[in-house]
């Protein structure tokens, strides 16, 4: 199987590697032309020069596979490919897209006659090593030829992938997945926090963290994960207390609102994501004001 892979970044060349070390042949195009390079000199990566190289460069059938940032950036290049594929193509989208844009775009598409699956992607900078969770929207003919590669980039080929259902279905669930882990990296933020607070019991949170690793309810890939961050550094002191969110939060919140469902826990993991962005300074600001204003009580200023 060959598939030509657009955007090499952390996640993109990742799963190029992972793919070229499983035996299927991969040509990339990214703007960052010495991560190709590297690619093309570490592993075997057939560079293009351009999205119109990279087209040319695949067999008919081809596969198109991007990796980029959802949005604009994906829909521009969606809309180049629309004109160099041809019918019996198959375009694959693994950003992190709304859902409701992968449904358009596949409507567009099979119009044209080419096939389009939106890949939700899990696993991070670990996927190369552990294999990626692919959450997969389309039809069941274009799923099925993305099988070969499929099952090299999920952690065993009959295990950690799903075709959820038609176009827009992989987003849709990946979405979730993402407001779901908001919520529970917002509990363990809370938690650990709320047992350094209590000094007297000079608590040791690496060795909890790690006891916690075995045999508990609340054992997971991101407790192992922040096990590691304590054990090499409980202080924290050099980290901006600044938690960026990615947009499928956001989504995850407002499909809640739109389908008329309650998502309190992700939905204020989301709003903590907002609080550590500066977001509520104003507010806080206001509040404090409010409570001179009616009660006298004093207020911190700036530089006190």
């Amino acid at each position: 199987m060959q598939v030509g892979m657009i955007g090499l970044g952390k996640m993109g060349g990742n799963m190029a590697r992972r793919l070229i070390e499983g035996g299927i042949a991969v040509a990339g195009y990214a703007e960052d032309r010495e991560a190709a390079a590297r690619l093309a000199a570490e592993h075997g990566l057939t560079v293009a020069d351009s999205t119109r190289d990279l087209v040319a460069k695949l067999t008919a059938p081809r596969v198109v596979w991007l990796m980029l940032p959802a949005g604009d950036v994906t829909q521009a290049y969606v809309d180049e490919l629309a004109d160099l594929l041809e019918a019996g193509d198959l375009l694959v989208d693994g950003a992190n897209s709304f859902y409701k844009d992968s449904m358009h775009r596949s409507e567009g598409l099979t119009g044209r006659g080419i096939g389009f699956v939106d890949a939700g992607v899990s696993g991070g900078v670990w996927g190369r090593e552990n294999g990626y969770a692919i959450m997969l929207g389309g039809a069941r003919d274009a799923v099925e030829r993305l099988r070969p590669a499929i099952e090299v980039l999920a952690p065993a080929p009959d295990r950690g992938w799903v075709h959820a259902g038609p176009a827009g279905s992989g987003h849709f669930v990946k979405m979730i997945h993402n407001g779901i882990e908001y919520g529970m990296m917002q509990a363990y933020a809370e938690g650990f926090a709320l047992m350094r607070g209590r000094d007297e019991f000079q608590l040791d949170l690496a060795a909890i963290a790690e006891t916690w690793r075995h045999g508990s309810v609340v054992r997971s890939w991101l407790l192992d994960l922040t096990a590691e961050v304590l054990a090499s550094d409980q202080d924290l002191e050099g980290i901006r207390a600044f938690v960026a969110d990615s947009g499928e939060g956001r989504w995850t919140a407002l499909e809640g609102i739109e389908q008329g469902i309650p998502t309190p826990v992700m939905s204020l993991a989301l709003m903590a994501r907002f609080a550590s962005q500066g977001r509520q300074d104003y507010s806080a600001k206001l509040l404090a004001m409010m409570r001179q204003q009616f009660g006298g009580h004093s207020i911190q200023l700036a530089g006190d």
